[in-house]
């Protein structure tokens, strides 16, 4: 129940439109009610009835007349809004549930994506979001109008006869126990449908974003099989809740067609005994189903809540997700930034149950200096300037910019003082203006173009079939690997930043795209601190400090020359690479 005082949240601000929406539905539920009575009142009192001819013709006339004004006329209006004011809660109420969703999964750490697929959340943010209307449409509107129309059938049945309306509702006990003991599993069957769907999403995002592979591998085969595999599982999962949920209609049905017989044999009894007019008995008859479809749908609506009951545990499952990345409550914005960082006995971890990747890094780098970080693959270069940005929190010590514990500033100023460049950039759908705006979405026209002519990207954007407003494809797909750079470039020279980090920037690309690529950089880096993490370790001898890391230590440190003369591991690795 704590889920659905969660959802209540959502469904708050919108409880009048709620309320307006059962008004309506109360009226339009209501209007059927009045067909049978109709019925009674056709048979009784005209086609029965001692009168002449042309009097029952008028009466008929004058009956179809009243009916149809309730029936066309009156029921129009109100089918229509009950309609769209239902749709129109629900649809808002999504709205609200999918936005506060995507906030939250911004508030989220790199960590909680490492651990999950994106195919995962995409389905929870989709298809169990969707699932969850059903608590408004059905639980808050469809039940209570049912339970209306079937409390009203049942007073008008009470007053036309008491006898025959409890033979009519000798099955509803039976109708409980059906409730009872076969909807207990049905929310266990609906997760593990939407469990089955959501891992066949994650893998399905993530095949097709590497589909590059597949077909250089030739492993078109393998994948239909594996993707068979997972369709087969969700098949497997879907058939067990749609086989229960046959059972289910099924005993539900049988015991509603027990009833109308019942009342046959009563109420045919009642009639040749003359204890009920004809036309009450084809009244009673027409409330029969009056009491029963409403009931038939509680029980659908009790299958529909099961599985949106299981949804909504998913979606509040991602809502609870704990940010583990969290501004101090009394934390500080970071304003002009100078660039001096420090690490001091800095080490870090990425779970408690491993080994720590850095241990006890003391390093001060003063402004405008650009340090370079080597060393072996796995050494903990890229975790270290991970830690800059706060994408991940140090479990001892402490980094300082320009003498301020990053901790207790907050994330938005400490972010927006750093600009990455990575080896892997990844750039959206859209045109390439869209995608360099993103460095500073405030910017001018101007500003834009004059970030990309900084990074050597004007030229070859102008040569696009629509210039700056060429779309490029999902992940940049329809650009080189050096062009889909220089964007990354230009995006960083119009956020302006700082601080500097360089990961791998150039170790993918050929040695022309590298060339207008080191331009580019070499230009971003001037006035800035930088921070570069290189393999290709002639493109770092330049630097003011060379950072050399092993096992998570710094093991050396110098520039390129006192270094090279040192003979350690900087040495080593230079004269393997030159050789």
């Amino acid at each position: 129940m704590k889920e659905f005082r969660m959802y209540l949240r959502f469904v708050k601000p919108y409880r009048w439109l709620v309320a307006f929406t059962l008004l309506i539905g109360m009226f339009k539920f209501a209007i059927p009610l009045a067909v049978p009575l109709f019925l009674q009142y056709a048979v009784d009192n005209i086609l029965l009835a001692d009168l002449p001819k042309d009097d029952k013709i008028s009466r008929l006339l004058e009956l179809i007349a009243v009916s149809f004004v309730l029936f066309v006329i009156v029921r129009y209006p109100i089918e229509y809004f009950r309609q769209y004011f239902a749709q129109l809660t629900t649809s808002k109420i999504l709205f609200d549930l999918r936005n506060k969703l995507y906030a939250h999964l911004q508030r989220l750490s790199l960590r909680f994506y490492q651990e999950r697929k994106s195919g995962e959340i995409i389905s929870r943010m989709i298809n169990d979001a969707e699932q969850t209307k059903a608590i408004v449409e059905t639980g808050m509107m469809n039940i209570w109008l049912d339970m209306f129309t079937l409390t009203i059938a049942l007073i008008i049945m009470l007053t036309m006869n008491a006898t025959l309306t409890l033979v009519a509702i000798l099955v509803l006990p039976f109708y409980a126990i059906a409730v009872v003991k076969m909807y207990r599993r049905l929310k266990a069957f609906a997760r593990s449908r939407s469990a089955a769907l959501a891992d066949m999403q994650g893998y399905l995002s993530e095949h097709v974003v590497g589909i590059p592979v597949v077909k250089s591998f030739t492993l078109e085969q393998h994948e239909k099989e594996q993707f068979g595999i997972k369709n087969g599982e969700f098949l497997k999962r879907a058939l067990a809740l749609t086989r229960w949920n046959a059972l289910t209609n099924a005993i539900i049905n049988t015991l509603t067609e027990i009833a109308p017989l019942l009342v046959l044999l009563g109420g045919g009894y009642l009639v040749i005994t003359e204890r009920l007019t004809l036309g009450g008995f084809v009244a009673f008859f027409g409330f029969l189903d009056r009491l029963y479809t409403p009931l038939r749908r509680l029980v659908s609506a009790s299958n529909e809540l099961t599985q949106a009951s299981a949804s909504l545990e998913r979606i509040m499952e991602l809502l609870n997700e704990p940010v583990d990345i969290k501004d101090d409550p009394k934390a500080l914005p970071l304003s002009k930034v100078v660039g001096r960082i420090e690490f001091q006995q800095v080490s870090f971890r990425y779970r408690e149950e491993t080994d720590y990747v850095l241990r006890d890094i003391e390093l001060t780098i003063e402004p405008g200096q650009t340090v370079a970080f080597v060393g072996m693959s796995g050494g903990g270069k890229s975790s270290l300037i991970s830690l800059l940005p706060r994408f991940y929190d140090v479990q001892q010590g402490v980094i300082r910019i320009d003498g301020q514990n990053i901790s207790e500033v907050t994330q938005l100023s400490l972010r927006s003082q750093i600009g990455m460049v990575l080896q892997d950039n990844i750039l959206f759908s859209g045109s390439v203006r869209e995608n360099i705006m993103l460095g500073n979405p405030h910017e001018t026209e101007h500003a834009m173009q004059n970030a990309a002519l900084r990074a050597n990207a004007h030229d070859f954007i102008m040569s696009l079939p629509q210039g700056y407003e060429t779309e490029i494809g999902e992940r940049g797909v329809k650009l080189s690997g050096g062009q889909k750079q220089r964007i990354a470039i230009a995006r960083v020279f119009l956020k302006d930043p700082a601080i500097l980090v360089l990961d791998e920037a150039t170790s993918a690309l050929d040695l022309e795209s590298e060339h207008l690529i080191q331009e580019s950089l070499q230009a971003l880096s001037d006035n800035r601190t930088t921070l570069v993490v290189a393999h290709r370790l002639s493109t770092i001898t330049h630097a003011d400090q060379i950072i050399v890391i092993e096992r998570g230590e710094i093991v050396e440190r110098g520039t390129h020359d006192y270094l090279m003369e040192l003979g350690g591991a900087y040495a080593r690795l230079y004269n393997v690479q030159n050789l």
